[in-house]
Order: structure tokens, then C-alpha cells, then sequence
């Protein structure tokens, strides 16, 4: 049979799951007026965290056969570069479940990073949404998992060390 389908999760065990992704956006002209919250449209960090949370709540609805979850716990970080002049952007998602939460993870930062482009656009133009992957995995018969690539600022560490089976 050809064609797409959800995948069956029915006999899987429900476990503890948790996802943590990340993603930048280079801002240039727009970097000051969007670390220091002052945007014409408004404060992009604090809305980046809004459209966030509500973009990895509703991952499914948006992404064709991704299965609807409960989270149980949903988190955005930003962190502004001023060396680099771009923000980047951490989502960690958690759920007991019997599917991971690395969809909701990765629509949390796009979210995020979405709302900061809207609200600077209008400052500057030339902006750049970059790098988004997952950095991290847990639960399930896998266990725990690091992207290979993984180089994680210290600033993200404390998110990355709430492991969950402490």
C-alpha cells in the first residue's frame, strides 16, 4: 500500500519524554532595538516565548502526521549575541507519552523565532533564520540522545542537565 499514514504508537509504553531544540535568527540592524525590547511592534523576546509555547502545543495541527500530545511542560529561552548580533532560541518540551516530543520542540523554536522576524521586519530586511535542529532527546526505548554535533552554549547547559531521571 503507498501513501502516508500516522504511525501506530498503540502498543508502545507510555514514558517520560522530553525534547530540546534550537535555532538563531541574525538581526543586524534591528539587534539593539530587539535586545533591548524596544521594537516598534513590541517586545519580540517576550512574544517570541508566547508564540513558542503555542507552537509546539499545536505541532500537530500543523505538521500532517504528527501525533496530537499532552504536554506536560513546555519552556523557551532566548539569548541575545552581541558579538554575533542574532538571538538565539531554546525550546524544551516534555510529555509521558507513547511518541517523543522532538516535533513540538522543533515548532516551539520555529514559532519563536517567527514572532522575532514579524516584529523586526520592519527595522530590517536582511533577516536570517538559521540552524534550527534538535539538540537533544530523551524517553522511549532510545533513551538519551545528543546531536553529534551538539556544542551547546554555557547558557543552555542548565536546560540540557534537567535530565529526567533524577
Amino acid at each position: 500500500m503507498n501513501g502516508y499514514r500516522m504511525i501506530d504508537v498503540g502498543a508502545k509504553a507510555v514514558t517520560r519524554r522530553r525534547a530540546v531544540a534550537v535555532g538563531t535568527i541574525a538581526l543586524r540592524g534591528a539587534y539593539t532595538a530587539t535586545r533591548d525590547r524596544t521594537l516598534p511592534k513590541g517586545d519580540a523576546l517576550l512574544l517570541a516565548e508566547v508564540a513558542g509555547i503555542l507552537a509546539a502545543k499545536n505541532a500537530h495541527a500543523t505538521i500532517p502526521l504528527c501525533h496530537p500530545l499532552g504536554l506536560d511542560h513546555v519552556a523557551i529561552h532566548t539569548h541575545c549575541d552581541d558579538r554575533f548580533r542574532h538571538v538565539t532560541v531554546l525550546c524544551a518540551a516534555a510529555t509521558s507519552a507513547r511518541t517523543g516530543v522532538e516535533m513540538e520542540a522543533l515548532a516551539g523554536v520555529n514559532g519563536a523565532l517567527l514572532a522575532i522576524y514579524d516584529l523586526a521586519k520592519n527595522v530590517e530586511s536582511a533577516l536570517a533564520i538559521r540552524e534550527i535542529h534538535l539538540l537533544l532527546k530523551e524517553g522511549g526505548k532510545h533513551g538519551r540522545w545528543i546531536h553529534p554535533d551538539a556544542d551547546p552554549e554555557p547558557w543552555m547547559e542548565a536546560c540540557l542537565d534537567e535530565r529526567m531521571d533524577r
